[in-house]
């Protein structure tokens, strides 16, 4: 089983963990207790983190299923408890999820870019396909001078070449 701190040390995760909760965020993952379960007030006053920042980074790795909670609900006054612990052994498979969400977006766009014919405002740079293009007049609708093709095949080759680069890293190419 890789600890925590093991975990932290591949800059990949690290990185991806950094957009996803931030430094403070990271701290927290960190200091952590390895065994049982906290309630947020518990993890702020272990850690010395703040109960806001604690709270926000608990419910955005719940979100992505690398946190956990069990609800208590204390009898005699009907407050909930929540007991928090990290599920950090999912990293990986969250990581190649949030991966393939974002190819499909990138595949998705490449489609749009290939199947689509572009004119651009040259005074306010707003872009239309051919058809809002041919609706409009080929006219801007915003200041009223006339759209100029844009060739978009430097895009299209962007596009093309970062899918290309994600499918590799996923060994799908």
């Amino acid at each position: 089983m890789v600890t925590i701190a093991e975990m932290l040390e591949d800059p990949a995760i690290l990185a991806y963990l950094n957009r996803l909760v931030g430094e403070e965020g990271i701290a927290l993952i960190e200091r952590f207790p390895e065994e049982g379960e906290f309630s947020d007030e518990e993890l702020a006053e272990k850690t010395g983190i703040n109960l806001n920042t604690v709270r926000h980074t608990l419910y955005t790795l719940y979100e992505k299923r690398l946190a956990e909670y069990r609800r208590l609900k204390n009898s005699e006054t009907g407050w909930l408890t929540y007991l928090w612990q990290l599920k950090m052994d999912r990293i990986h498979a969250v990581i190649e999820e949030d991966i393939i969400s974002a190819l499909e977006r990138l595949e998705a766009r490449l489609r749009f870019e290939e199947e689509n014919d572009f004119y651009i405002c040259p005074r306010c740079s707003a872009t239309y396909t051919f058809a809002n293009a041919a609706s409009w007049e080929f006219e801007c609708p915003n200041c009223e001078v006339p759209l100029e093709h844009f060739e978009n095949e430097l895009l299209i080759s962007a596009l093309r070449k970062r899918v290309r680069k994600i499918r590799e890293c996923l060994g799908s190419a």
